[in-house]
């Protein structure tokens, strides 16, 4: 995938068809974010988003010990926004954290804006922005040893990255949201599994890994006109009403329906055999 190979943070590959694999790859600094990597974060999903050789995504993190760590508070606090050196009053300095907050927050949703469904691959310490990140995936799987936390209230701030909207729409109960995020306390693989935060655990970090390529893959092999609608379209569904999203997919596939897609699928089961669809 040479488009992809200026970026500094995140290695791009392509471990089978129509797969791209985004790792994280800042290992040394347990892949701590600091803003050139959200920066590029956007940049990097908003071309897999238009990338027709893209149609299902992969997201992991390098190195044996983090899926990452979250933001990195030693350079935030040192220059970046946490750092508070700049003399200006309090309207002032609200309004430019704000801009710098929006923009935080545009650069990690471009993961769940991406038109191409996301697996994420959490392992090891997976705490504060991987909350974020990872709840802008569509699918998330995860290691059994990893270590999960919200915890952005034990460095004195509420969660303002997405954790906080998108938590209680992930999982079924709101209680339990509330429980982790207002005690920043670590949880395991197992209570992520049992409460729906993920879907999948695995005994290592290549066995994760090898179980999303194989689901990316499957997604791949399926009429990338009807897998972009169905993301986009449960995206719809979950901040909107039934009869809304009811009006919004009658809309959408008004369109959608007049694909040759459509055909070929439904010939590809009269016919026992696997179907081909192009690129979109």
């Amino acid at each position: 995938m040479a488009s992809y190979s200026g970026f500094k943070y995140f290695n791009v590959t392509s471990p089978a068809p129509y797969v791209a694999h985004v790792e994280i790859n800042r290992p040394s600094k347990l892949n701590a974010f600091i803003e050139a990597m959200w920066l590029e974060l956007r940049q990097l999903f908003n071309q897999l988003s238009e990338d027709s050789e893209v149609r299902a995504v992969v997201l992991s993190g390098a190195g044996d010990r983090a899926f990452t760590a979250g933001l990195d508070v030693t350079e935030a606090s040192e220059g970046g926004i946490l750092s508070g050196n700049e003399n200006l009053d309090g309207a002032r300095k609200a309004t430019k954290l704000r801009r710098h907050i929006a923009e935080f927050q545009e650069c990690i949703s471009a993961v769940e804006k991406c038109e191409k469904p996301v697996i994420c691959v959490m392992h090891g310490i997976s705490i504060g922005l991987a909350i974020d990140l990872s709840t802008c995936c569509d699918v998330r799987f995860c290691v059994k040893d990893t270590r999960f936390a919200v915890k952005e209230v034990d460095i004195g701030l509420a969660a303002d990255i997405g954790t906080l909207a998108r938590l209680p729409k992930v999982v079924g109960s709101f209680s339990w949201v509330k429980d982790v995020c207002l005690t920043a306390r670590d949880f395991g693989a197992a209570e992520a599994l049992s409460i729906g935060f993920v879907s999948q655990v695995h005994e290592s970090k290549a066995a994760a890994l090898a179980a999303a390529v194989k689901t990316a893959g499957f997604i791949a092999t399926k009429s990338p006109v009807a897998v972009q609608g169905t993301k986009e379209v449960l995206n719809h569904s979950r901040d909107h009403s039934v009869s809304d999203n009811l009006r919004y997919v009658g809309i959408w596939n008004s369109a959608a329906l007049q694909t040759t897609d459509l055909t070929a699928a439904l010939l590809s089961g009269i016919q026992k055999k696997k179907p081909t669809f192009e690129k979109l």
